[in-house]
């Protein structure tokens, strides 16, 4: 294993910590009880942990309550109906906006009236296929309020996968918006949604469309109506009490059949457990300003940006924009600056981008950081150097943080809330509590600490997570719990070490064999991210006729780099030998423009591996810029690698 530094920060108080996750493996149901008494309740739970049906648990049931309302009326009837809730910064149009508890409610309740004209009841699906602003969110909410199960599909997905999700989850309505707003251009999304629902076998009643000024949609008379042309018809509708059961949304995620996983949230579980985090892991109080630098097409994007901060009385920020190019790598310290941001969540490669065009940090002087107390990363894996770039140029504590679509909320942390812990670059810190994290051998038994093996939960998983996937219980036990029985499968690989920190390696897949020698690329990345010059790579492993697989590096240099790239890449093959050892055959790395993406930000490791290994492929629907591909291809080719087209 690498070494790594360690450095402390904030209140050193791990007692408090330790007392609270003992509760919370200790006795799960009166922790989460305890937990659920700050949720306004329709009706109290008859039973906090239903296991008669395992692995099929169901948290609070026979407890009613709703979403919308804990998230804006009840903090109104409070008092705070003046606060901020929601602040729009769109850093591609120049434009902002902020709503405050009572004006976020109004609107909300106003598009939900116009959700009922179009015949949308409780337990209707809605999609919601939007760029983001302020009207995505109000659109998650409006469907929360009266009980309708909303799919966020990320703005800008190919029709294709579009109209998959539309078949699985068969809406009575879709929201959509004219374009998007990328750095340089606008992206049509009318055509994109016309085409998915041509493709897709069942046909929505309705669209509710956006104009938005950048781009005008030509409607469909007859499926197609004006956004606002519908809430002007409206009137606000009340909110519906529902089960704790009952699904509040479905989020799709990558399925290995190519069949998207509709990962099923409930009402109840959600709402304890993402108000409960909001304060024992972020450490956010009721008022202040939090800000997820995410998309809500993503996971990160409904908890954070959406349901945690409002159900937590939080003002959240919904940006529009880039880490760079919108219009520098100073894009986030002008939005903390200005909206006085307390908290920023975001992911480690907008870090690792901020890092190649801004190294030094000068363009973070230029802005009032005073407020802006703390950073949490997550979404892909954080190498140590990115986390300690980061800690030294803001001067505030950096937490990297491991959580999935499928749980919704953190797994390990270095919980703020609960007074934090000396940090590991490359740790997430602790399990969360309520999460019980076992690593596991290829025999199905625990390995010892320092071990890198597979990441299992054990079950119940905690409320907020999964309960299972939408009409496919079948699929929810073969994809998460059939491989290690009375376990979830996290699909990631990683170890524990003898202060029961976790550290997070890579996706299982992720781990390569050389020639029988088990060996994680997250290790192998961490040591290339530590050279001066580099700004951010990835390692993916190879068909080997002789080892099985041998380590490719890619390698993305910092902004003003003009070493002769042969000199780097042999610097950069000695430190991975120096480091790991010569077991781990690394003898091959090349340096490249860029990295190809989802617009999320992870890297396309398996897509490589394929174009590498000579294999066919197909394009992803979530690739950033699919131009990225043939770049790679060529520098594949370099490599001796051949050409092979996507499919």
């Amino acid at each position: 294993m690498l070494l790594y530094r360690r450095f402390h920060f904030g209140a050193f108080m791990p007692k408090h910590y330790d007392d609270t996750y003992a509760r919370s493996l200790e006795n799960p149901t009166q922790f989460w009880a305890s937990a659920a008494e700050s949720i306004h309740w329709d009706r109290r739970w008859d039973l906090v942990c239903d296991d008669t049906n395992p692995p099929f648990y169901r948290w609070f049931s026979g407890a009613q309550l709703n979403t919308c309302y804990n998230a804006l009326d009840l903090h109104v009837e409070r008092g705070r109906g003046k606060q901020l809730a929601l602040v729009y910064d769109s850093a591609v149009t120049n434009d902002s906006k902020s709503f405050t508890y009572e004006q976020l409610r109004d609107e909300v309740a106003q598009l939900a009236g116009a959700l009922l004209n179009e015949g949308v009841t409780k337990g209707d699906r809605v999609i919601i296929y939007m760029p983001m602003v302020p009207e995505a969110a109000m659109a998650m909410l409006a469907c929360a309020r009266i009980g309708a199960v909303h799919s966020v599909v990320f703005g800008g997905f190919a029709p294709k996968e579009l109209s998959t999700r539309i078949d699985d989850a068969k809406p009575k309505l879709i929201l959509s918006a004219s374009c998007g707003i990328e750095v340089n251009r606008v992206i049509p999304y009318k055509p994109l949604l016309d085409e998915a629902i041509e493709l897709a076998n069942h046909k929505p009643d309705r669209c509710l469309i956006l104009q938005r000024p950048q781009e005008e949609a030509p409607l469909d008379p007859n499926r197609d109506q004006d956004w606002h042309t519908a809430l002007s018809k409206a009137s606000p509708a009340d909110c519906v009490s529902l089960d704790a059961t009952d699904p509040l949304y479905i989020l799709y995620t990558s399925g290995t059949t190519g069949i998207p996983k509709g990962v099923v949230r409930d009402n109840g579980g959600h709402a304890v457990a993402l108000k409960w985090s909001m304060e024992n892991v972020y450490g956010v109080g009721a008022g202040e300003v939090y800000w997820a630098a995410s998309d809500i097409g993503w996971v990160v994007g409904h908890s954070y940006i959406v349901y945690g901060p409002l159900l937590r009385g939080a003002t959240t920020i919904l940006y529009e924009g880039k880490p760079v190019g919108t219009p520098d790598a100073g894009a986030f310290w002008r939005v903390c600056e200005e909206h006085g941001v307390n908290m920023l969540f975001t992911a480690p490669t907008a870090f690792r981008a901020i890092k190649k065009e801004d190294p030094n940090g000068s363009l973070i002087s230029k802005y009032d950081l005073s407020r802006f107390r703390t950073l949490f990363l997550a979404g892909e894996r954080c190498d140590p150097d990115t986390l300690i770039w980061a800690r030294e140029q803001l001067h505030v504590p950096v937490i990297d943080h491991w959580w999935q679509t499928e749980t919704g909320w953190p797994v390990a942390a270095n919980s703020v809330g609960l007074g934090t812990h000396p940090v590991k670059p490359g740790s997430a810190t602790k399990p969360v509590p309520g999460y019980d994290i076992r690593v596991l051998g290829e025999d199905n038994r625990e390995v010892k600490a320092g071990q890198i093996g597979t990441l299992v939960l054990k079950l119940p998983l905690p409320p907020g997570c999964l309960p299972t996937l939408w009409n496919n219980d079948k699929g929810y036990q073969a994809s998460y719990l059939s491989q290690h029985p009375g376990f979830y499968l996290t699909g990631d690989a990683g170890y524990k070490d003898d202060d029961d920190y976790v550290f997070i390696m890579s996706r299982v897949d992720d781990i390569i064999n050389v020639a029988g020698h088990r060996l994680s690329t997250g290790g192998m990345e961490e040591v290339l991210a530590s050279h001066p010059d580099v700004a951010e790579s990835t390692v993916v492993g190879v068909e080997d006729p002789i080892k099985g697989e041998i380590p490719v590096g890619f390698v993305v240099t910092k902004a003003g780099v003009d070493r002769p790239a042969a000199d780097i890449v042999t610097e950069l093959i000695e430190m991975v030998r120096e480091a790991i050892g010569p077991v781990a055959a690394f003898k091959t790395a090349t340096l490249v423009a860029r990295l190809p993406k989802t617009r999320s930000g992870k890297i396309l490791r398996g897509t490589i591996k394929k174009i590498a290994d000579g294999r066919e492929y197909t394009m992803p629907a979530t690739i950033d810029d699919p131009a990225i591909l043939d770049e790679m291809t060529e520098a594949l080719h370099s490599l001796g690698y051949p050409r092979k087209d996507t499919q």
